[in-house]
Formats: C-alpha cells, sequence, structure tokens
C-alpha cells in the first residue's frame, strides 16, 4: 500500500473572527469573518491602511483581546474555551511578542529583562539562557545595562532576545521597527529573520513596511476588517525582497 502522506495540524487557524466595539453611533465591526490558517515554520506579514484591523488581529490570535465571535486555534487548542489564567499560560509557553514601543522595564537590565519570562515558568537555567541568548542577539558586553542606557536598536534586541529564549511556536511582532531608523530597523529585521528561521518559529508580523513584508512567506492585506488579500511569496512584486 503507498504510504500515507503526513498531515501537518495548523500552529494557528483563525476561523470566522469577528470583532464588534460599541461607539457613540452604535457598533463598530472592527473585523468580519476573519478566516486562515497558518503552518508550523510559516511566517506572515499582515499589511493594511492604519485602523484596518490589524493590530487587533494579532492580539486575538495571541488571545489578548477576546473576539466577538468567531475562535483562534493555537497550537491545537481552541484558546477561548480556555479561561484568562489558562490562555496566560498557553501565551507564556508558546509565544513570543515583539513591539513596536520594546516594552522592557525600565528597572530590569537587559539580562533581568531577557530572564524574567523563564523564571515565570520556574526554569533553574534563566541567566544562563538569558545570557546565552543575549550573546547570540549581539548584546554579551550590556547584560547589566538597564533600557534608558542602551539605543532604541539595543532595546529591540534585548526584546528579541526576550521573545526567543523561551523557543515560542508562534512569534507576535507588531511594527517592530517602527520606532527605529531606516538603517537600525534593518539590521533589527535580519535577525529577527535570521533566528527566526534559525529556531523554526511560526512568524506573524504586522507591518506598513513593504520590503518587510516581501521577506515573508505570505501577506494577508486587510480592508476595513476583512482580508482583501492573502498572497504568496514571489506572486507579484511588492516592495523589494531582503535576505
Amino acid at each position: 500500500m503507498p504510504a500515507i502522506a503526513e498531515v501537518r495540524e495548523p500552529i494557528i487557524a483563525v476561523r470566522a473572527v469577528t470583532k464588534e466595539v460599541a461607539d457613540a453611533t452604535g457598533t463598530l465591526t472592527i473585523l468580519h469573518e476573519i478566516d486562515f490558517e497558518l503552518a508550523p515554520r510559516e511566517s506572515v506579514a499582515i499589511v493594511g491602511a492604519s485602523g484596518s484591523g490589524k493590530s487587533t488581529l494579532l492580539s486575538i490570535i495571541a488571545g489578548l483581546d477576546v473576539p466577538s465571535r468567531g475562535t483562534v486555534f493555537l497550537a491545537g487548542r481552541d484558546l477561548f474555551k480556555l479561561d484568562e489564567d489558562a490562555r496566560a499560560e498557553q501565551r507564556a509557553r508558546n509565544v513570543g511578542f515583539v513591539f513596536q514601543s520594546f516594552q522592557l522595564l525600565g528597572n530590569l537590565t537587559a539580562l533581568e529583562n531577557v530572564m524574567l519570562p523563564l523564571e515565570l515558568m520556574g526554569r533553574r537555567d534563566a541567566r544562563a539562557a538569558a545570557t546565552e541568548m543575549l550573546g547570540r542577539v549581539g548584546l554579551a558586553e550590556r547584560l547589566a545595562h538597564y533600557p534608558k542606557v542602551l539605543s532604541g536598536g539595543e532595546q529591540q534586541r534585548v526584546a528579541l532576545a526576550r521573545a526567543f529564549v523561551v523557543h515560542p511556536q508562534v512569534l507576535l511582532a507588531d511594527e517592530p521597527t517602527g520606532s527605529l531608523d531606516y538603517a537600525t530597523g534593518e539590521r533589527v529585521m535580519a535577525l529577527m529573520f535570521e533566528m527566526n528561521r534559525e529556531l523554526g518559529t511560526t512568524l506573524v508580523l504586522v507591518t506598513h513596511d513593504r520590503g518587510i513584508a516581501a521577506r515573508c512567506d505570505r501577506q494577508l492585506r486587510i480592508e476595513a476588517g476583512r482580508i482583501a488579500g492573502d498572497t504568496a511569496r514571489g506572486s507579484h512584486p511588492v516592495g523589494t525582497p531582503g535576505g
């Protein structure tokens, strides 16, 4: 008998996600019936104009925001059948975050910021693992420095180290170069893609930058809360692909 092909479950499955909020005029629909899947190790850029619903979608994928209808499966688990504590545990074990504003704790050193998620997981090797990861992002000499004395690019590299140190199945990045100049942003993104490939993480990236979006396997274009396009890399020229 012929061998049965291996079927790989999606690492992320967004199912008919709708998000509505009440405003002065009634009900505002931010997301309309969003539906897509991502395979393990796949990278996708979510692109669209400001206010199109990109960041709201990212928050729902993370389980930080709750959809009005629909659901998200992360690593095979329905996030919105879990209570808030269980969703937080799922995030801690499976998801890394990188934000435009870095989100570092100012009273902790670079090393302590990267150790934090490991300590919350009860890892006894937190210091050694965090030290190694900071070395991998080029900050071996900056372990004891606080965020206020680090440049923007260095702070974002600390944030990358913190995101990757738990070896997440999924990395969610929301405009990670938005606070950086062009050259620094290019270096940070090159590092992010390099580490993402090395660790086999699934990447979901919200960006306005067409060049960055073009480096991903797919681009999901959101317009007025709906998926207006789902394009694989190389299908048509969008920006300039990077290495």
